[in-house]
């Protein structure tokens, strides 16, 4: 089975203009970041790159548990992107995760719990396509903390 999403996007300037993106479930302002030069207005590649690997790990997590009955009562995924310049060329580099699991899930079954993070992580089609390219990787997993 074959799934399709489909967007739209205008720009009509450099550094200092702005455009929009617009999807099926999304209509955004797109610029360059300020960090970049540019007038950072709405949201950026970088930052949906970022959003869309998150999302995917996140829901991926969360299926995961529901599917081997391991009861949330809250997950939260904190992300950071790494992206950095060498020889004028920018390359987005690494997305790190620090997941924050509240379960009742009993202590004897936190390793399990951990697997898991790390399957959902290896698992998430977003992480699949950028390997050999972004390093994505687990930092940190905190389980009722």
């Amino acid at each position: 089975m074959k799934h399709h999403f489909t967007g739209q996007a205008t720009f009509t300037g450099g550094y200092d203009d702005y455009g929009t993106l617009k999807t099926k479930n999304m209509d955004t302002q797109i610029s360059i970041p300020a960090s970049m030069n540019g007038v950072e207005i709405g949201t950026n590649p970088d930052e949906m790159l970022l959003g869309a690997a998150t999302t995917c790990f996140i829901i991926s997590l969360s299926v995961l548990f529901e599917r081997n009955n391991i009861p949330l009562t809250d997950l939260t995924v904190d992300s950071t992107a790494t992206v950095a310049q060498t020889d004028g060329i920018l390359n987005y580099e690494a997305i790190d995760y620090v997941v924050h699991i509240k379960t009742d899930t009993p202590v004897s079954k936190h390793k399990l719990i951990s697997r898991f993070v790390h399957k959902a992580e290896e698992n998430c089609m977003i992480t699949r396509a950028l390997k050999g390219n972004v390093t994505v990787s687990v930092k940190e997993i905190h389980i009722n903390d």
